[in-house]
């Protein structure tokens, strides 16, 4: 039952993506009908119309080509990403609220949902850490890419003497597993503690302890959900949060094995980041991976993260 449930879910994704260039190819069809149209009739604003429809085609031939390299076994589901911060105290806990921003506003851009299933503020301001599912599809196929410690170099805002600051925060990513994965969950290895979930203020607040905070014993892993008013619920996705940490560090051992890789995992700071975030005293985004850069740091910082995210998938292909 499982396997042609699998199978199913393959097929209706094939199908969708059969779907899709069909629908692009008509698409180019009516495109050339009415270039064809303006020429003979001389109409400068019929071929203006068509120059437009070929960039927006292009743009989305693009975007499809690159879904055709999602071939991993859950890139074409959710993702769950969190974001913690590292070496540079209040600096540090600011960039995580910077990244913050950034992916959910890439997700806006793409058309996902996204809900903050736990936030844990600053000490004076920004988020020491928080954890985000994306909902979409292909979510998790780009989002892997983000995975690993991300730098901030600029004149820190909270430094009243403006000197220049590096801070650092880590990015995790994991896809939401369906019902067919199944990580086995011993109740006898976690410790699970309720308290009352954060909030704004206001009528709003929580006032009873729902949110779910659960630690894996054998591991040390902890996951916490505090976004449901239902402590039944938040535990619910505490437990997937959960299964999908252990489902990743279970890869992450068979793939050690395999490569004959050892070691520590990096701390969150010097020498171990993948992508550099550069204010000061210059204006660059590089990701030292794939040497992609891009000078529009704004850009980046508002969203535009697709080039990193594509040039990742095309290094990691090569």
């Amino acid at each position: 039952m499982e396997a042609a449930q699998k199978i199913q879910k393959a097929h209706g994704t094939l199908q969708d993506t059969i779907k899709g260039w069909e629908k692009k190819w008509a698409e180019l069809e009516e495109i050339e009908l009415l270039l064809e149209m303006a020429v003979e009739e001389n109409d400068s604003d019929s071929e203006a119309e068509v120059a437009e429809s070929l960039v927006v085609l292009e743009k989305n031939i693009a975007v499809a080509e690159l879904e055709c390299m999602f071939s991993g076994e859950h890139d074409n589901g959710n993702a769950i990403i969190t974001m913690n911060a590292g070496a540079g105290g209040t600096e540090a806990q600011d960039w995580v609220e910077i990244l913050m921003r950034m992916y959910l506003r890439w997700a806006e851009n793409k058309g996902f949902k996204t809900d903050i299933l736990d936030h844990l503020p600053g000490d004076e301001a920004g988020t020491k850490s928080v954890t985000i599912m994306v909902k979409g599809r292909y979510a998790f196929g780009y989002l892997r890419s983000e995975v690993g410690i991300h730098r901030l170099v600029r004149i820190s805002p909270f430094d009243a003497s403006g000197r220049r600051h590096t801070s650092f925060a880590s990015v995790m990513v994991m896809p939401e597993l369906d019902d067919n994965v199944k990580v086995d969950i011993d109740d006898k290895d976690l410790r699970i503690d309720t308290y009352r979930a954060s909030g704004a203020g206001g009528q709003h607040v929580n006032k009873t302890d729902s949110a779910i905070r659960i630690t894996h014993l054998p591991t040390g892993i902890v996951v916490q959900c505090q976004n449901e008013r239902s402590q039944h619920r938040n535990k619910d996705m505490a437990m997937k949060m959960l299964a999908a940490r252990l489902y990743e560090l279970e890869k992450e051992r068979q793939a050690e094995e395999q490569e004959g890789i050892h070691g520590d995992k990096m701390e969150i700071g010097w020498g171990s980041q993948i992508r550099s975030y550069v204010l000061q005293p210059y204006r660059m985004v590089k990701d030292h991976r794939t040497n992609h850069e891009s000078g529009n740091v704004d850009s980046v910082l508002d969203g535009d993260i697709d080039s990193f995210l594509t040039s990742f998938l095309l290094w990691q292909g090569s």
